[in-house]
């Protein structure tokens, strides 16, 4: 099967390193005809997931564990409109012993506005167990090279 990537590594907008794109749709508009505003996660989760498949990371061996939502923070700066073409920027902000914090920017194409952020912190979390579990080494090293100075790093106890 081809591999078809929706996001390609970028310098537009440093610490980020990685965008994808997504067009705002109809369904993702409100009464006004502006992006509804849950609708931006949708666009973050689209974003992780293929600067993920850029690394190799999207089906990472992480046994009987999964990384789960902890935290999301959301900052809406200006209404995106049905048809815009979005740029997200994603990165990995900081990997600590056990979770992961992501950083996100959508831009609007057409004139390069600003229009939400994010960060957002996932837990690998053994499913079992329901407890949080370190983060493989394998898992930081590939992202650590890819985000290289950009990203903090924490010592795994």
């Amino acid at each position: 099967m081809a591999r078809v990537n929706l996001g390609q590594p970028t310098e537009r907008k440093p610490p980020f390193k990685y965008s994808a794109f997504t067009r705002v749709g109809f369904s993702d508009t409100d009464a006004q005809g502006i992006v509804y505003y849950g609708r931006y996660l949708p666009y973050f989760d689209d974003a992780r997931v293929e600067y993920l498949r850029h690394l190799d990371l999207l089906d990472a061996d992480l046994g009987a564990c999964e990384f789960v939502m902890r935290a999301s923070n959301v900052l809406y700066e200006a209404p995106a409109s049905f048809d815009d073409l979005l740029e997200v920027f994603v990165r990995t902000r900081r990997i600590g012993r056990s979770s992961v914090t992501s950083e996100y920017a959508a831009y609007r194409v057409d004139d390069d506005a600003l229009m939400c952020s994010a960060r957002q912190t996932l837990v690998l979390v053994d499913l079992a167990e329901r407890r949080p579990h370190p983060v493989p080494d394998a898992y930081r090293d590939v992202v650590s090279g890819f985000e290289g100075a950009d990203l903090e790093l924490a010592v795994p106890s």
